[in-house]
């Protein structure tokens, strides 16, 4: 039984999907297809369901998948700790941000950081705020510059900057009159939505339940700039953050009656060994923040 069979497993369990977990892994289809095979007759038992369109673990194989999950997790630090008896030479940090955030928030962050560690090595993966939380807390990614209103107690969090939700209506639209918007007031208006994932997303629709407002969504996206445009050629409403919609042309940016905000920070699993290369990450962020606040 090898390492890499037991990591191919892993990934085709998570994503069930052979396709996704070799692109994933950055290996091919056969090569996942083999090792989950060879496992399979080398423990005598069926690990996967192919009887179905979507992959699923059988029940023996569901056994093996928590019996494994927490041993590769301590082999992957326990290979990171004895690499940190180096000098801090070498690193990888693999960071999730979502559209939004990315797009506006992080490339600060990002090229301050890079130009003082050039030689780490930075992997950028963009996700939801909700789906890249998720992703922390299975071990996937280091970080995640995510909002991170509402998130789970495994993860620990540094807040960086609290942001207002708004509206944002076509200037030709009746609504670009109001000072503000009631949840009522969006029962016949076609939205624009970001996608599944998407902290903003879900904190909205709850509120439209919450009213017993059924939404009319057109269209969804996770490009901010489509979404302005769309927005601005009079196609829907949207929700984004403050920092982004500040005097964007075409668009009128309405808070809400009841305001909605979010905390914006970095976030990463309470229990999970921390390399030097991430902890050269965290320090930096705390430094901005204490630069940020003596500046103000």
């Amino acid at each position: 039984m090898e390492l890499r069979q037991l990591e191919y497993f892993q990934m085709a369990s998570r994503l069930k999907n052979i396709t996704r977990a070799a692109e994933r892994l950055r290996v091919s289809q056969p090569n996942i297809t083999v090792a989950v095979k060879k496992l399979e007759a080398e423990l005598g038992i069926q690990l996967f369901d192919r009887s179905q369109k979507q992959l699923s673990l059988t029940p023996e194989g569901a056994v093996f998948l928590n019996r494994i999950e927490l041993a590769l997790r301590n082999i992957q630090d326990a290979v990171i700790e004895v690499n940190d008896y180096k000098q801090l030479q070498k690193g990888t940090i693999k960071i999730g941000i979502p559209s939004m955030i990315g797009a506006y928030l992080f490339p600060k962050i990002f090229s301050s950081f890079q130009r003082r560690y050039s030689h780490l090595d930075i992997y950028l993966y963009e996700e939801g705020s909700m789906a890249i939380r998720e992703q922390l807390e299975r071990d996937e990614l280091d970080f995640g510059i995510v909002i991170i209103s509402g998130a789970s107690q495994n993860l620990q969090l540094l807040p960086m900057s609290t942001n207002q939700i708004l509206a944002c209506v076509p200037l030709q639209s009746s609504l670009a009159e109001k000072s503000s918007l009631a949840i009522s007031d969006l029962s016949e208006i076609d939205l624009i939505m970001l996608k599944e994932g998407s902290y903003l997303r879900n904190l909205v629709l709850q509120k439209l339940k919450a009213a017993n407002i059924d939404p009319n969504i057109v269209l969804e996206s996770n490009q901010i700039e489509t979404i302005k445009g769309l927005v601005a050629s009079d196609v829907g409403a949207a929700f984004l953050l403050d920092v982004i919609v500040h005097d964007t042309p075409n668009i009128k940016t309405l808070p809400l009656t009841e305001p909605l905000f979010v905390d914006i920070g970095l976030a990463w699993k309470k229990d999970r060994y921390i390399s030097r290369a991430a902890q050269s990450f965290i320090d930096f962020c705390k430094g901005t923040l204490t630069l940020q606040n003596l500046s103000k």
